[in-house]
């Protein structure tokens, strides 16, 4: 079943700030910017990146080979963004 889009913008923001606020606390003296956008997440991430210095993920490890180093959003965007990647892997 699909979302209204007010309501998925709604579930979307919340999901980010639920995510994002206890590692911004965590760091107060970094600014930290939110945006929910809809697209595909690579598109998405290499259109953001367009001007940045640096574009950091993190890899969720949901991808159908188990161990994996980089699942097919993070391995896209390190081979096509126009500036640096870090890609965060879960502790062990």
């Amino acid at each position: 079943m699909l979302m209204p889009g007010a309501q998925w913008d709604a579930e979307a923001r919340n999901s980010l700030r639920s995510a994002v606020e206890p590692a911004a606390a965590a760091w107060p003296g970094v600014v930290v910017e939110q945006h929910a956008v809809e697209g595909h997440p690579v598109q998405v991430l290499l259109d953001a990146a367009r001007n940045a210095d640096l574009l950091v993920l993190g890899n969720r490890g949901l991808g159908g080979f188990a161990g994996a180093l980089l699942g097919s959003v993070s391995q896209h965007c390190v081979r096509h963004a126009s500036c640096p990647v870090v890609v965060v892997h879960d502790r062990v």
